[in-house]
């Protein structure tokens, strides 16, 4: 199911909201807040971050669509939470340190940081993944994605401060 490009226009615009208010709730609670960051994470989930996972989770329902319903369950959550990976994670790190304007900042580090904030955050993540990706409408999934990103996006945001 291809989506048109007006339906892929209004979620990519909803997910960047969703990611700018998520971080926007970090950046405040840290005392990161700025224009600039704002703006950044809100173009990058608008654009690379709809565009990506969009498309994963359409490949995702091509791969395991003739899977029996268990196995579908079990395929869609698992490949879910493989894609939000401490790469991922580390990614979206990066991309916050570069529109923050802390480049200088960026090291092997926030890798490390990414990856306990993965291992912690499995319980959690295989819950939420499972419901997205097995209850959500492949249509309504980059939203549900999205929102439950910007929830992670506190959490990964305070985890590079934490961990």
């Amino acid at each position: 199911m291809k989506p048109n490009k007006r339906s892929f226009f209004k979620q990519a615009i909803t997910g960047g909201l969703i990611y700018f208010s998520g971080d926007t709730i970090a950046a405040l609670i840290t005392g990161d807040y700025s224009v600039w960051r704002g703006l950044g994470i809100f173009i990058m989930g608008s654009t690379l971050y709809a565009w990506e996972i969009q498309t994963y989770f359409r490949w995702i329902e091509r791969r395991i669509g003739k899977m029996d319903k268990r196995r579908r369950m079990v395929a869609n959550t698992s490949l879910a939470l493989i894609y939000f990976n401490p790469l991922w994670i580390a990614r979206h790190l990066c991309i916050v340190y570069l529109v923050s304007g802390k480049a200088d900042e960026i090291s092997l580090l926030l890798l490390q940081s990414a990856t306990i904030a993965f291992l912690i955050n499995i319980p959690i993540s295989i819950g939420a993944n499972f419901v997205i990706q097995n209850k959500v409408n492949l249509k309504y999934r980059f939203w549900a994605s999205a929102l439950f990103s910007g929830l992670m996006a506190i959490y990964y945001s305070m985890s590079s401060v934490w961990f």
